[in-house]
């Protein structure tokens, strides 16, 4: 075996591949989208463009990745292949792994001390977006799992800044699924500055000799009577709903033709009548969630199971019996058809389904036929994924869930630090059978597994691929997909085989295809306080970075500052605060949880609080009678003295807060220090004076005045007395009394 010869890549490490080698050189070029199967190399691919260009052009190396396993797995591989000579002490690590777990401060020496970044996007974004540091001396930008970049998913957002601001930008995107629509592919490559698309197949002459046999095989499996039964009472409650919308002159199909596009097209004539102020609307908007509902029962019923289904059936007839439920729900709770088969799921007292048996045999057969094993089963939900895991460990067979971070209802999600440690685990052989949800789809390199079981099919081509992608890596592999007879098992098996299909014979017609969107030229830049915005100043909060508003602000060149806010989204200098919400944010927020405490509590907290409202016609978005919303902005403006502000989008919101906040700093000094306010009572005047305090605000402002009284009583209190009062804590306290005694001048 011949292996690659480079002054930065570990002798007799990496074999040499000619289809690697060519992609690679293509890739040095320009900005580069590469297309290959997976287990056939991509980060190869990256790690000898990353080579060449530290060698030739000196720099960093940003590779990003859209989760930490898989980031973390990039680390592993670069720093075993990559050969960098330390420079300055020999201690510190050329490689760094950057998690939002890493203080700030961390983040930024780190950066300033590596060659080869590797991260996840959106702890890059919200550093870039802070002015921790800049992307100038980046070589090379890494995007795994490139077909991510659509939206307003960070990988777009990094790309164009990354683009517009390094001295000497070349990006390579990498993907093993692009999507079978060559619309979605020119999208990612709009947004990624793509110039050029590297592509190849499987049966490919030079790509051939390196494809290990991954068997495909389907098991179909019959629906037991009992599953059959109860789908049969759910598909009369879908149809009953049906005839409901069809008598409130909606167009609707057949029960059997009711797909998520013709869902999506009723739905679109309810909101186009609620948008017109017709009630009718707002009833069927109801209906319309109640057939969701029941559809994504059936789907339970056909493709998971009765234990599943059970769950779900006692989640909906909970929802339907309290107070806080939906209508939807509380209507589906009072149908006597719906009790009796809620009733009925109760006396089921074991699995009907045969798909877990199934996937039980298979185990075992994989497993006693070959021990050393490793295969991983992937569910689309977590009940299920837990189901398998109590059912197998029962049989004897050691296995672990492999789930996402988020928390959902009772089921706990997996830290990305636990995450990687059961990775770890799987790798080395402690557990041989992974039971994954779509966390385990993208990327994630298990090089002895040599199975991969379907629970069920999926109508996603990009996700089937990922699937079957996790096996035949280094040597033969075996693909089985359960799929129930006559149900959306089957549907879905034929849409992902027509979609990948479809997507092979559009990566074909794409070799050497030159995109047409022009590369950005790149602004020198030399230094980080050149770079950090030197606008108004905005502090945001870190939970609202996802947001699109925080893109533009940093954009329009605002001075950000991320942190934790006790109450509202940003912070505009010591006296304003303000609340964003979306117009349908503001309305479930109404109605499910405290909205006016919820703004209440910021405006306790600051002299000006500003709620923005976000988005269409507020009026329109649930039902709920106009006057009790008219009702909720009166007593937001007159009650508690919110300014209430309305914009388009988040575009609008972010020149709104732009200019509120260029307002703000341009007009202090000290006519603004006390505005004239001549409607103010003797305590609004004692509250305003204390609160300006230093770190006081309004509420700790009232918490000190009602302890001592009066404004006097704070000023002669002792650090003791300060300090004691309910509320107020050490720091707070002593820079109260520390002010009070302070000299002047």
């Amino acid at each position: 075996m011949s292996c690659i010869s480079h002054p930065l890549i570990r002798p007799d490490s990496i074999e040499s591949r000619e289809y690697q080698l060519s992609i690679a050189m293509k890739a040095l070029d320009t900005n580069t989208m590469v297309i290959l199967p997976t287990g056939l190399g991509k980060t190869a691919v990256a790690l000898l463009v990353a080579a060449s260009r530290l060698y030739n052009e000196k720099g960093k190396v940003l590779m990003l990745a859209p989760t930490k396993p898989l980031v973390e797995q990039h680390l592993r591989y670069f720093e075993q292949y990559l050969h960098l000579k330390p420079h300055g002490d020999p201690a510190l690590s050329l490689f760094v792994m950057f998690t939002g777990e890493a203080p700030p401060a961390d983040r930024t020496a780190d950066w300033e001390r590596a060659t080869v970044i590797l991260a996840t996007p959106q702890v890059i974004k919200n550093d870039l977006i802070a002015g921790r540091y800049t992307l100038a001396d980046v070589t090379l930008m890494v995007v795994d799992e490139c077909h991510r970049a659509v939206g307003n998913y960070a990988y777009v957002f990094l790309a164009q800044r990354y683009l517009s601001t390094a001295d000497n930008p070349l990006l390579l995107a990498m993907t093993a699924s692009p999507g079978g629509a060559q619309e979605k592919v020119q999208e990612v490559c709009s947004n990624l500055g793509i110039e050029h698309v590297e592509t190849r197949t499987e049966s490919d002459p030079d790509v051939l000799p390196y494809v290990f046999e991954r068997g495909l095989e389907y098991i179909s499996i019959d629906l037991p009577p009992d599953l059959k039964a109860a789908i049969q009472v759910i598909n009369t409650l879908i149809e009953e709903r049906l005839a409901l919308l069809a008598s409130l002159h909606f167009t609707v199909p057949k029960r059997e033709k009711l797909t998520m596009k013709a869902l999506n097209l009723i739905n679109a004539q309810i909101q186009q009548r609620i948008a017109n102020r017709d009630p009718t609307g707002y009833s069927a908007a109801s209906v319309y969630a109640e057939c969701m509902k029941l559809r994504h029962a059936v789907m339970l019923a056909e493709s998971q199971g009765s234990e599943v289904l059970k769950g779900y059936l006692a989640k909906l007839y909970a929802e339907g019996t309290s107070s806080g439920g939906s209508k939807a729900s509380q209507r589906l709770a009072a149908d006597q058809s719906f009790r009796e088969l809620f009733e009925r799921s109760m006396e089921w007292t074991k699995e009907l389904h045969p798909k877990v048996e199934i996937a039980l045999g298979l185990v075992r057969e994989q497993l006693e036929t070959h021990p050393d094993s490793r295969i991983i089963v992937f569910a689309t939900y977590r009940d299920t994924v837990q189901q398998l895991v109590d059912f197998l460990t029962a049989a004897g067979i050691a296995c672990e869930r492999f789930v996402g971070q988020a928390t959902k209802d009772s089921e706990k999600g997996l830290s990305q630090k636990k995450q990687i440690a059961a990775l770890t685990r799987f790798r080395e052989g402690e557990f041989k059978v992974l039971i994954a949800t779509s966390v385990g789809e993208e990327g994630l390199d298990v090089p002895s597994t040599d199975m991969v079981i379907f629970y069920e099919a999926v109508p996603s081509e990009i996700r089937s691929i990922q699937r079957k992608g996790r096996t035949g890596r280094s040597g033969a592999g075996r693909v089985v997909v359960l799929v129930t007879k006559g149900t959306s098992d089957e549907v879905f098996r034929h849409v992902s085989a027509a979609k990948e299909k479809m997507m092979h014979k559009s990566m074909r017609s794409m070799g050497n295809m030159t995109s047409s969107v022009p590369r950005p030229v790149a602004v020198e830049q030399t230094s980080i306080e050149e770079f950090t915005p030197q606008g108004p100043k905005i502090v945001i909060d870190d939970r609202e970075t996802s947001s699109k508003v925080v893109e533009v602000l940093s954009g329009l060149g605002a001075g950000i500052r991320l942190e934790r806010l006790a109450f509202g989204d940003y912070a505009i200098g010591d006296r304003i605060l303000v609340e964003r919400k979306t117009v349908r944010d503001f309305v479930d927020t109404l109605i499910n949880r405290d909205l006016l405490g919820q703004v209440k509590a910021m405006a306790d907290a600051v002299i000006r609080p500003v709620l923005i409202i976000e988005g269409g016609d507020l009026y329109t978005q649930r039902n709920i009678h106009q006057n009790a919303i008219r009702g909720v902005l009166a007593a937001l403006t007159v009650d508690m003295g919110v300014s209430v502000l309305f914009t388009r989008d988040e575009q609008d919101t972010a020149q709104m807060l732009m200019v509120i906040a260029k307002r703000e700093e341009g007009e202090r000094g000290e006519r603004k220090v006390h505005p004239h306010k001549t409607h103010r009572s003797i305590k609004e005047e004692q509250e305003y004076i204390v609160s300006a305090f230093p770190e006081i605000g309004m509420k700790n402002a009232r918490l000190l005045l009602a302890h001592f009284g009066s404004i006097q009583g704070i000023v002669n209190a002792s650090l003791e007395e300060l300090v004691a009062v309910k509320g107020i804590g050490e720091k707070t306290g002593q820079r109260v009394f520390e002010l009070c005694l302070a000299k002047y001048g």
